[in-house]
């Protein structure tokens, strides 16, 4: 099972790195803040201080086709916001 499953890329997870030392991402659904910590620490080779995780209901979509109404929903999405030491940091872009 892998815990982390991609960085979160945007304007304020961005900010929020460069500001506060502060790292999102998105985690596998059943993981808890031990797991996820482990994981981060695991991966990158930094301390964390901090685990905020946040759950994202699934979307509900729908739409009216020639075959009828179509009803169908996105994923549930989990996210962590992990705030690492400071003077370390995670190069998210050296991948790419």
């Amino acid at each position: 099972m892998s815990i982390i499953l991609r960085p979160v890329i945007t304007e304020k997870a961005t900010s929020d790195a460069e500001l506060k030392n502060r790292y999102a991402f998105y985690v596998n659904p059943e993981a808890n803040k031990i797991e996820i910590k482990n994981a981060v620490q695991k991966m990158y080779d930094v301390d964390v201080l901090k685990v905020r995780t946040m759950i994202y209901a699934p979307k509900v979509k729908s739409r009216y086709t020639k075959t009828g109404f179509q009803v169908g929903k996105t994923n549930k999405l989990k996210k962590a916001v992990v705030q690492i030491e400071e003077g370390q940091e995670i190069d998210l872009y050296g991948n790419i």
